[in-house]
């Protein structure tokens, strides 16, 4: 047993602040929370905090580690006027270069910066047309690595190959699920992470794919992630080939449920997110990507029952995302305030409810010990009803000292307890190889 002593407790939602308490952890879990309990319970190992900001942990809800070696590019990226463009000549170029070296070290670069960011886990949608066939795996080491949680899938699509592309993704992501079942069942190592079942746009899927998809759900009980009406020619496109409205038309193959998220959605209309709340289903929202990618900003934020925050591979600052969804909303006119987005980060502990089947995002007897912990003098009182303006108007990843998942303390004292720099610099030669491969790909 580990008890974080003398700790500031605060929670996100429901909204609670308690000072001066002790957080009693066992095994993977929270056994208890209130004062004196190094007292109660003396055979405890003690860590004092002295009167550190202990939180449930931070969830990045949408995020592509395969993007983790594109950072300061030098490919030559053709002119990318629009949207479609700049998939095109930059991120589908580069997703066809990845190789299972590269994706190893985009995977243990974006899971460190995770963890260094105050993250206990992150949703991702990965893509490497060329590398299908066992990539997740590569995924999953990276996450175990760093002691990371999470969950992954595959992006299906047909945008390359055609029809052989589409089996190979949903094979991989069936096959990558019946990996996490067999690993639970033999159970020598900690369940970390989990499966989603992935697709690209719906624009590059196709009525086929979708039925695989849907079978692949099915097979494995798993829910979908898929980008959404990112960019309004997603929407123009279901509207022209199959007469209808994007969410609508998952819905007719049976992939929209309460495992469902979608991701962006900016362009979906009111029979789509009806249907989304309806089936208990789940949006992601990506300010600084939507913004990075001018592909407009989506009003209806308040309309969505269940809304979570995530980056769309613009690393996996939480804190930064929360400012910034609330930031941009409110320059768009929009009504929520801090508390609305705090919420939103907060149901991204809720995903993992749903697909770990275990409870995460309190600070309570039983809940996961997925926690963030960060040194914060309040120049202000904290207290419940103000701990979301402090997340929008002081606290920042800066502030991270500690990060436990699953009851270990993976990032003590702002340090891993592996050498970074050795991974750093591999990552460097790795990332000029892969920039040479995507010159050299047509």
């Amino acid at each position: 047993m580990l008890i974080l002593k003398n700790a500031t407790a605060a929670q996100l939602h429901p909204a609670k602040v308690w000072e001066n308490v002790d957080i009693a952890v066992e095994n993977d879990s929270i056994l208890n929370v209130g004062p004196g309990l190094s007292q109660r319970y003396p055979q405890a190992q003690v860590k004092e905090m002295h009167g550190r900001l202990v939180m449930p942990g931070m969830v990045c809800s949408h995020n592509h580690f395969y993007s983790g070696l594109s950072r300061g590019i030098q490919a030559n990226i053709a002119p990318s006027p629009d949207f479609i463009s700049t998939l095109k000549n930059l991120w589908w170029r580069l997703d066809r270069a990845l190789d299972e070296e590269s994706l190893y070290y985009s995977g243990l670069i974006c899971a460190m910066e995770a963890v260094r960011s105050g993250c206990t886990a992150v949703i991702d949608h990965h893509a490497s047309p060329n590398y299908i066939a066992g990539s997740l795996s590569q995924l999953r080491k990276a996450f175990n690595k760093v002691g990371l949680r999470g969950m992954t899938c595959f992006e299906t699509t047909d945008r390359n190959f055609g029809n052989r592309e589409l089996r190979d993704s949903v094979e991989e992501n069936i096959r990558f699920a019946k990996e996490i079942d067999a690993a639970r069942q033999k159970g020598d190592q900690p369940y970390l992470v989990e499966a989603h079942i992935g697709a690209h746009a719906p624009f590059t899927v196709p009525d086929e794919g979708l039925m695989m998809l849907s079978e692949a759900l099915k097979v494995t009980g798993r829910g979908l992630h898929i980008h959404a009406a990112e960019d309004s020619y997603d929407v123009s496109h279901s509207h022209q080939h199959y007469g209808k409205d994007l969410l609508v038309r998952l819905a007719e193959f049976g992939l929209i449920n309460s495992k469902t998220l979608i991701a962006h959605g900016l362009y979906i209309s009111d029979a789509d997110v009806e249907l989304l709340n309806a089936q208990d289903g789940f949006l992601v929202h990506n300010a600084r990507s939507n913004m990075n990618n001018h592909v407009g900003y989506n009003h209806r934020l308040p309309q969505i029952r269940n809304l979570a925050l995530g980056t769309d591979g613009i690393g996996s600052d939480m804190f930064e995302e929360m400012k910034f969804a609330f930031f941009k909303h409110r320059d768009a006119g929009g009504p929520l305030w801090p508390d609305s987005f705090a919420k939103a980060l907060t149901n991204g502990n809720e995903l993992l409810k749903r697909s770990f089947n275990a409870r995460f995002g309190r600070l309570e007897a039983g809940y996961k010990a997925d926690l963030t912990i960060c040194d914060y003098l309040p120049p202000t009182p904290l207290i419940a009803e103000n701990i979301a303006g402090h997340i929008a108007f002081g606290l920042s990843s800066n502030c991270v000292h500690s990060v436990m998942v699953n009851g270990v303390m993976i990032y003590e004292d702002r340090q891993f307890s592996f050498d970074c720099e050795p991974i750093f610099k591999a990552a460097q030669k790795v990332a000029k190889k892969m920039w040479e491969r995507m010159d050299a790909l047509p």
